[in-house]
C-alpha cells in the first residue's frame, strides 16, 4: 500500500496534464502517475521529462531499459524493474540477461551473456546509482563504445531513472 493514496484512476482534471499523461502511456494512468498528480505542476513536468528521456533520446532503447533495471535493482525500487523488464526484452533484450541483472556486479563481469559496451554500461549504471562518482576509466569505456552523444543520453538516463526509484521507494510504490 503506498504511504500516500492514489488519485483515483478515472482523474479528469486538470484535463490539459491528466490528457497528456494519458497520451503518453496509451490511456491509462499507472500508479506511479496517480500518485504524482496530487501535484499537476509536477505530474506535467515528470511527463514531459520522462517522455522525452524515454521516446527522444539516440542512444540504443536496450541500453536505455537495461540501464532503468539495474537503477532499479539497486535502489530496490521493484515496481521500475518491473515496468521496464518487459521493454528490455522488447528492445533486444534475452530473458537470461533480464534475470541477470538481479546481480548487477555479476552481470557487470559476466562476458558470456552481456557484450562489451552492455558491461561498460553496467559499470557506469552501478558506480552512478551506488556512489554518484564515476571512475575515469569507466566514463572512458561507455565513451569508447558510445560516443560523446549517446554517453550524455546514458548518463541522463540512469540519473533519471534514479530520480524516479527514488519517488517510488520514498512513496511505497509497488507492484500489484
Amino acid at each position: 500500500m503506498p504511504r500516500i493514496p492514489y488519485v483515483p484512476a478515472d482523474l479528469a482534471e486538470p484535463a490539459e496534464v491528466v490528457d497528456a499523461i494519458r497520451a503518453r502511456r496509451g490511456g491509462e494512468l499507472i500508479a506511479l502517475d496517480r500518485m504524482l498528480l496530487h501535484s499537476p505542476p509536477l505530474a506535467a513536468g515528470w511527463n514531459t521529462f520522462l517522455g522525452a528521456v524515454r521516446t527522444g533520446l539516440i542512444v540504443d532503447p536496450m541500453l536505455r531499459e537495461l540501464a532503468m533495471c539495474v537503477v532499479a535493482v539497486i535502489n530496490g525500487a521493484e515496481y521500475e524493474f518491473v515496468q521496464h523488464a518487459p521493454l528490455f526484452l522488447k528492445a533486444g533484450g534475452t530473458p537470461a540477461q533480464a534475470q541477470a541483472l538481479r546481480d548487477p556486479d555479476a552481470a557487470r563481469a559476466d562476458d558470456a551473456l552481456f557484450a562489451e559496451r552492455e558491461r561498460a554500461a553496467l559499470g557506469l549504471v552501478i558506480e552512478m546509482t551506488r556512489s554518484v562518482q564515476v571512475a575515469d576509466d569507466t566514463f572512458e569505456k561507455v565513451r569508447a563504445q558510445l560516443g560523446e552523444r549517446q554517453t550524455v543520453e546514458l548518463v541522463a538516463v540512469v540519473a533519471a531513472y534514479n530520480m524516479v526509484s527514488r519517488f517510488l521507494v520514498a512513496t511505497g510504490i509497488h507492484p500489484d
